[in-house]
């Protein structure tokens, strides 16, 4: 691995972090607390300065209720679309519970995408 992929893998894996932290509306300090680590080291890895350890990258993961592999960028997400079928698909729910399911998917959903957007306003 060349040394430009590493810093582009760090600064992959701390704009990942940012990003699950940010979706947990968490700050900082409140995850660097959980994990174990300093604040300001944790800023170091969310800006990619500096790569965590197997050890501190699980820290960070439980902190946030994620997979270090999702954090690694491993575990591909599911596209909305996906969770649709597998809810419509799932023949141990009534046609009630499916619809039911699926509505509380969405407004779910919404609910994050508005908070990402007054976010990105900010």
């Amino acid at each position: 691995m060349s040394t430009q992929q590493s810093a582009d893998d760090q600064l992959r894996l701390g704009e990942i972090i940012r990003r699950q932290r940010e979706l947990g509306e968490l700050s900082m300090r409140q995850v660097a607390a959980m994990a174990g680590i300093s604040n300001p080291y944790l800023s170091q890895i969310e800006r990619g300065l500096r790569a965590p350890s197997e050890e501190v990258l699980r820290a960070i993961a439980d902190s946030l209720h994620v997979s270090a592999d999702l954090l690694r960028g491993e575990e591909p997400a599911a596209s909305s679309t996906e969770v649709i079928e597998a809810i419509q698909s799932d023949s141990d729910l009534t046609a009630s519970q499916r619809r039911s399911l699926i509505e509380a998917y969405e407004a779910l959903r919404q609910v994050t995408i508005g908070r990402r957007r007054g976010r990105a306003a900010r």
